[in-house]
């Protein structure tokens, strides 16, 4: 999903995450309606989210900070309280997958921006949604660090994953998209394959300055 600053995007985001109470319409996910659901109870329900500005818990390692949606949402995910053994096998998977094993005893202070991004995507996905929005996880990264982002974000989708991309860097997005959806002013100009959706004169003019 892409669109120009203040076109809508990260409201979007909180109104299917719960972050925001919509006045009209309705978010499903699943066949099921989300209405009255708190953002802890979408995540339950396997709807994660990433944060423009991460936010990791300051206090804890970053094996903790993986820990707790294990402990609050995967585990209600499961229908089941997770054993201490299963939980530490879960964290060394999700920090592999994030190229964050060597940095497991470190805390977010100690990380480069690039891997706190990474801890970021590693949060929500140890909550085992089926259905991941990344909120700008790119952001502010250089040209190598945009591709270790892209690289795991299709590393995920691959294993299953849904992952909604929000995002500026237009090389990232016609990367990674399948699908893209343009927003401006609140309102969808165009939605459909990647490469049809840049050319169309709507986007040109509103999105790409043309």
């Amino acid at each position: 999903m892409i669109g120009p600053n203040g076109s809508g995007k990260s409201t979007l985001v909180n109104c299917l995450s719960g972050t925001l109470v919509h006045e009209t319409g309705t978010v499903r996910f699943e066949g099921r309606d989300l209405a009255g659901l708190k953002p802890h109870e979408r995540t339950r329900r396997g709807l994660a989210r990433s944060f423009q500005l991460p936010r990791p818990f300051a206090s804890l390692s970053v094996a903790d900070n993986i820990r707790v949606p294990l402990l609050y949402a995967a585990a209600s995910r499961r229908g089941r309280h997770l054993g201490e053994r299963e939980i530490t096998d879960r964290i060394a998977e999700v920090l592999e997958a994030m190229a964050l094993t060597d940095r497991a005893r470190h805390f977010p202070r100690d990380l480069t921006q690039v891997d706190m991004r990474k801890l970021e995507l590693g949060r929500a996905m140890a909550a085992e949604p089926t259905l991941l929005i990344a909120d700008e996880a790119m952001a502010g990264l250089s040209n190598s660090e945009v591709e270790d982002i892209v690289a795991l974000l299709i590393r995920l989708n691959e294993t299953g994953i849904t992952v909604i991309l929000i995002e500026h860097i237009m090389k990232a997005v016609m990367q990674f998209s399948q699908r893209l959806v343009v927003l401006v002013s609140g309102r969808k100009i165009a939605d459909g394959p990647p490469a049809e959706v840049v050319r169309h004169p709507e986007v040109e003019r509103a999105y790409l300055g043309q």
